[in-house]
């Protein structure tokens, strides 16, 4: 029996055509994926036969659900490299994205979240549909908002990064649009005519690509966290995780609480991680930057409990009650959040001389 690959490539017209191909695990990313693309990227960016690149998902559910976070656990605990390399190609492919000369548009219809984001966000286009949904959750799985979200995320209007990157709200096509994520919105029946435009448009620059996606565009209806905005930039400003905390639980109001009552859900380590990789985030110069400083942050994660933990509770036993360690915000030292942005040692930073 033939087995379809990961990802598929194809040119089309003046466009190349990356389809993420793993239909049945919700295009979830593995370590040749990530490969794959990086190189796909290297090849068309010299061939003039392609003026741009779009990224699809296969199926009708998602974009990309992520990563395949359950087997970077089991290598890591079972002593192989596995996990490391997973993240190493995972991270270089997102720089590879952010960098690649000619424009790069994502067409984001179904589920996005994780390592989705990272194949998608660096890109120049953004392009979400009705059945969208947007998610960065990794507080929830010991986690920190990675694959570039110490880039994007504090660079978002406000302190709507913060408050994405702690909560893992989880975001439709209205939000994403005002927010800046998506840059377009379009009918999820109009995706398929959209990429056959962008196929027979005469692309030689990103304004071309823009004047596609512009005549597919439909304004969407108003975004329902605009309602929230006001609390959102005075509550996640604050100058620390239990500041934040201590400013929903004053304001009080049914949306405050329900904020802080999720914000108990998730790991103290890592939000007091996330919240700190954000301020060195919103202060980097490149995107190359905030990766290996990433990079440093998710293998020093690793080594601890929270990760493996959260896995445990929300992918292999679902029962949703991850046991954190330490418990409790106060519990998590700054001497043990600093930890996590320590360098690796030379032979053990990502490479990114491998991208040249």
């Amino acid at each position: 029996m033939t087995t379809e690959p990961e990802v598929l490539f194809e040119i089309k017209g003046g466009i190349g055509l990356i389809t993420l191909n793993r239909p049945k695990a919700l295009n979830s990313l593995t370590r040749d994926m990530c490969n794959a693309i990086r190189a796909g990227l290297k090849d068309w960016e010299r061939d003039p036969r392609v003026h741009a690149v779009v990224v699809v998902g296969a199926g009708d559910k998602a974009f990309c659900a992520g990563g395949d976070v359950v087997k970077v656990s089991t290598s890591y605990k079972e002593g192989t490299d596995d996990w490391r390399g997973f993240f190493h190609d995972e991270y270089l492919m997102n720089v590879a994205i952010d960098e690649f000369k000619k424009p790069y548009v994502s067409l984001v219809d179904g589920i996005c979240m994780g390592g989705g984001v990272g194949v998608s966000i660096p890109g120049d286009f953004w392009v979400a549909t009705e059945k969208t949904l947007f998610a960065m959750p990794e507080t929830g799985l010991g986690l920190i908002p990675d694959v570039g979200g110490s880039w994007f995320l504090p660079r978002l209007p406000g302190e709507a990064g913060m408050y994405l990157a702690l909560t893992g709200a989880r975001l439709k096509a209205a939000d994403l649009f005002a927010l800046g994520i998506a840059t377009h919105v379009v009918a999820s029946a109009d995706a398929p005519a959209l990429v056959n435009a962008l196929a027979d448009a005469d692309i030689h620059c990103g304004n071309c690509v823009k004047g596609v996606l512009a005549k597919f565009h439909k304004e969407p209806d108003p975004a329902p966290l605009a309602a929230y905005m006001d609390q959102i930039d005075e509550i996640f400003a604050g100058f620390s995780v239990e500041d934040i905390m201590t400013g929903l639980k004053a304001d009080g109001g049914e949306w405050a609480v329900r904020e802080h009552d999720l914000l108990l859900t998730k790991s103290p380590t890592s939000m007091k991680v996330t919240f700190e990789q954000l301020r060195r985030g919103a202060a980097a110069e490149t995107f190359r930057e905030v990766m290996l400083m990433e990079y440093r942050i998710v293998t020093h994660i690793l080594a601890g409990n929270d990760f493996h933990e959260g896995v445990r509770a929300i992918l292999i036993d679902k029962d949703q009650k991850p046991v954190w360690s330490p418990a409790s915000l106060a519990d998590v030292s700054d001497k043990a959040v600093a930890a996590h942005f320590e360098p690796l040692g030379s032979a053990a930073e990502l490479d990114l001389a491998r991208l040249g």
